[in-house]
């Protein structure tokens, strides 16, 4: 039951990652994601098979249920339509990492103040508030690993010489063993770092 709530929290964050980029390109001139149909919180528009239900059970029962990472298909979005390419680029990319950042730090506040708002801790409701802190910080501060696709990748080369294009292009196509490397290495890797921002947006 654990894995099933763990889960759909990850689903339904993922999604609203992906929304925020949509949003945030629309905004900044790009309305592709709207005309696609990726404006809206129905999972079935955003769920990936593999990214959003497979490798989050292997990865959450593999690791002894410590860690689990998953994605929702990307919105799509056509970086030539922005107001301002490079900034634009810059925005969409950062949207979604800051849409987790604020979910997680509005939840946090909820359990730094528990006994304002009579939750007991230990309870049922308050392991699903730190839940979704947890998966929150754990999906802002892994998408800014720069490496495609992820929006760390999408912002560094944003800043980078056109003529290091080539790099990501190359990387992007061979993402699939970024994801050999996750499963491997993520949680040694990021596991500090979620560890600290977590615990400065809860308190413990």
């Amino acid at each position: 039951m654990e894995a099933l709530f763990f889960l759909i929290i990850l689903i339904f964050s993922v999604i609203i990652h992906e929304i925020a980029h949509g949003y945030v390109a629309e905004m900044c001139g790009d309305s592709t994601a709207r005309h696609a149909g990726r404006l809206t919180l129905n999972p079935i528009n955003h769920i990936d098979p593999l990214g959003s239900v497979i490798l989050p059970a292997l990865m959450y029962f593999g690791s002894g249920g410590s860690f689990m990472f998953g994605w929702a298909k990307p919105v799509p979005y056509n970086p030539y339509n922005l107001k301002n390419l490079k900034w634009g680029t810059v925005a969409v990319g950062l949207a979604g990492v800051l849409s987790n950042l604020f979910i997680a730090i509005v939840f946090g506040i909820i359990i730094r103040f528990a006994d304002v708002f009579s939750i007991v801790p230990g309870s049922p409701f308050y392991t699903i508030l730190i839940s979704i802190v947890l998966v929150n910080v754990l999906l802002a501060v892994f998408n800014l690993i720069p490496f495609p696709p992820l929006d760390g990748a999408r912002v560094l080369f944003s800043f980078l010489p056109y003529r290091f294009q080539y790099i990501h292009d190359y990387l992007e196509q061979n993402w699939l063993l970024f994801i050999i490397f996750i499963f491997f290495f993520a949680q040694y890797i990021i596991s500090p770092a979620v560890s600290l921002v977590f615990g400065l947006i809860v308190g413990i």
